[in-house]
């Protein structure tokens, strides 16, 4: 099977590729391991193999610290590569809705009523992905850990790239995982528009206004996902985020009437981050972060950070 020629080659899947993700799909969630060995192939070609299907967004890893992988809804997934395609787009679609009953055999989401429970962490993060293939106009996300996938999105690029916009909120504890700052300025460049909010209670994302996803715990053993549709519910959740919006303080183009202002040291010294978190959230050492800081605080003729804050937002640098 893995020598055959794939029906996806016109979205980038080859047929080693294809066979991996059904191998996955089948078996709900694995190791790059047990996918070997069902396939009989080495396990390190498996591994690249799911890298290529992670950055397609047809697969995402799961967190811990044991490496697995669980698959993305087909006809969703697929669906958000053919919109960028042209060739072969029947057989591509033809293949989306092979895979996608395969998934739904082993799948037990419910389509009914505006509330739907969730399965666990696993369905929570297939959904988050899910979410981001469907929508179309905006998408809302309230960010902080723990998290059931991986901490990087390899799928909300490709969101920004169809014209998406994405407002982001990110509580202090989102920007102290390594690497986090880092990718949220990547993203910004890309256009996403980024703020944080110090004692963020919820996790949320909310596609078109028409759908949202949140857990009601932060148990990784027992998240209790819920799916909410068009409903009073999710008007609030929408007002409440809208709310959040308002208070936070924004991640990029801070300092922008000041170009001798640091924008990411003023956001997270207003964001409640302490001196050796900024510190490593910049890349630089704890004695060049507080100089540093010591001449923005006299920019902004400030002796605490509550003064900061004041004289920053008096200036409109925030």
């Amino acid at each position: 099977m893995t020598g055959n020629r794939s029906a996806l080659e016109a979205v980038g899947v080859d047929g080693f590729d294809e066979a991996v993700y059904r191998a996955l799909l089948a078996g709900r969630d694995a190791s790059p391991a047990d996918l070997a060995d069902r396939l009989g192939e080495r396990t390190d070609r498996v591994r690249r193999a799911l890298d290529r299907l992670r950055g397609l967004g047809l697969v995402s890893r799961l967190s811990g610290r044991r490496l697995r992988y669980t698959a993305a809804a087909p006809e969703t997934a697929l669906e958000a590569l053919v919109r960028g395609q042209t060739a072969r787009l029947q057989e591509v679609r033809t293949v989306a809705a092979e895979l996608d009953s395969v998934f739904h055999s082993v799948s037990r989401a419910d389509d009914a009523g505006a509330i739907d429970l969730l399965s666990g962490t696993e369905e929570l993060g297939r959904w988050f992905v899910r979410l981001q293939h469907q929508v179309r106009e905006e998408m809302l996300v309230l960010d902080r850990p723990p998290y059931a996938l991986a901490a990087t999105n390899p799928v909300e690029p490709a969101s920004l790239a169809r014209g998406v916009r994405w407002r982001a909120i990110y509580a202090p504890e989102a920007l102290e995982q390594r690497g986090a700052l880092a990718e949220i300025e990547q993203l910004a460049e890309r256009g996403e528009n980024a703020r944080v909010l110090p004692g963020l209670r919820i996790k949320l994302a909310i596609a078109d206004r028409r759908l949202a996803l949140m857990p009601l715990g932060f148990d990784p053993d027992n998240m209790r996902p819920v799916l909410i549709r068009e409903s009073t519910l999710l008007d609030a959740l929408i007002d409440l985020f809208e709310h959040y919006w308002t208070r936070a303080l924004p991640l990029s183009g801070s300092g922008a009437e000041n170009p001798s202002i640091d924008p990411d040291l003023l956001a997270l010294l207003l964001s409640g981050f302490k001196d050796d978190a900024i510190a490593r959230q910049l890349g630089l050492s704890t004695r060049t972060m507080r100089r540093r800081m010591r001449r923005l605080m006299d920019e902004l003729s400030a002796d605490n950070r509550f003064q900061a804050g004041v004289q920053a937002a008096h200036r409109n640098w925030v």
